[in-house]
């Protein structure tokens, strides 16, 4: 039985939990399904098209006893204008003008007597099979949004407290205070945590934009968040069997060229271009909850919204390697001191990596479950 000797190990593991059962709480219950359905019908005063569709609902409604038409005029009502554009942009569509219908997971534009017989026969689909209201989607995205910036943080916190991460920079450090030039140290330092922060936030634009243009499928998010678990299984694995069959860190096979590179830094201009390679060394063993968040980003927010998270995120990741880089100038500690400290909470670093990403990968299968994703 594997034990965590120290109370403050224990604390911040405790910690981790608590934030996870916290947001847990949040999450919206969802009724059970029952037998009514719901169809929006969005019009405005004056509109031909819209008045005989009026007329077409209110007979089917008639007709459907478990038929529930939501009217909502959008021309001189403001508050239902918002509702449109948030359905509009939930549902992923343009706006067209009205009359336009939501049912299910459709989108009606306009009126005929072919998209009458089309709502028709998606009411009795409906009533058949169960459906849900499409109010819904602007109340999933709302919540998504609302859990995407904790669960960026949280992603950003667990990659920042990355070992590849901590033992590249401490090497770094190691390497150029040889010199024995402090303020050559601390401006190398700062140059290479800018050109990791410059490399990542690059990646994660063009993975982001990767995903916009090849589209959004239920399956993706449900591989995701299947990536999400087994990368924090795989962390879990480190803390119980370090080093057994293969760790979630650089591979050991690359860690001799990783190193001959940092060592070849003379300069600040070369550890800002060093930072570039040494970020394709650190990658598999940092782009799982990267990965992981853009897929999440990718649902849930705009792109400008994306970018700004993307930036928040980045700036945590690289936040250790800054403070490790003051501490050693200012003599709070020494390269030597901090490569021993993160050897010795390595495993404990494993442990909170994966129970949080076991947390992630679950709550996104939950939301997927409740419709949210």
């Amino acid at each position: 039985m594997v034990t965590v000797k120290s109370s403050g190990n224990r604390n911040l593991i405790a910690g981790v939990i608590l934030i996870f059962f916290i947001l847990s709480i949040n999450l919206p219950v969802v009724s059970a399904q029952n037998d009514e359905v719901v169809l929006h019908f969005f019009y405005g005063k004056g509109c031909p098209h819209c008045g005989s569709a009026l007329d077409f609902l209110d007979e089917l409604e008639k007709d459907n006893p478990f038929l529930v038409v939501e009217e909502h005029e959008i021309y001189f009502d403001q508050e239902e204008r918002k509702l449109f554009e948030q359905i509009i942009k939930a549902f992923g569509e343009e706006i067209e003008g009205v009359p336009t219908i939501f049912i299910n997971d459709k989108v009606v534009v306009g009126f005929s007597n072919s998209i009458a017989e089309s709502i028709r026969d998606e009411v009795a689909l409906c009533l058949k099979e169960g459906c849900e209201d499409p109010i819904n989607k602007v109340t999933n995205e709302e919540v998504l949004q609302k859990l995407t910036l904790p669960a960026v943080i949280l992603a950003a916190i667990i990659d920042a407290i990355n070992p590849c991460a901590f033992a590249v920079l401490i090497l770094l450090m190691s390497t150029i205070l040889i010199s024995r030039d402090r303020r050559k140290a601390l401006f190398s330092g700062l140059a290479f945590s800018a050109s990791i922060f410059i490399s990542y936030f690059l990646m994660g634009v063009g993975l982001y934009s990767a995903i916009q243009a090849t589209g959004i499928s239920h399956i993706f998010f449900v591989v995701i968040a299947v990536l999400a678990i087994v990368l924090g299984l795989f962390n879990l694995k480190d803390y119980l069997w370090y080093g057994k069959w293969f760790v979630m860190e650089v591979p050991l096979s690359w860690r001799p060229k990783l190193q001959s590179l940092i060592k070849g830094i003379t300069s600040v201009p070369g550890a800002f271009a060093t930072g570039f390679l040494v970020s394709l060394f650190l990658l598999p063993c940092t782009s799982g909850p990267y990965i992981v968040i853009l897929g999440l980003l990718a649902q849930a927010t705009t792109k400008v919204y994306a970018l700004f998270l993307l930036v928040i995120y980045n700036l945590i990741f690289i936040s250790p390697m800054i403070f490790i880089t003051f501490a050693i100038y200012f003599g709070l500690t020494t390269a030597e001191k901090a490569e021993k400290m993160r050897k010795r909470k390595l495993k404990i670093l494993h442990l909170i990596a994966g129970i949080v990403m076991l947390c992630l990968g679950i709550g996104m299968l939950i939301a997927i479950k409740l419709g949210m994703i």
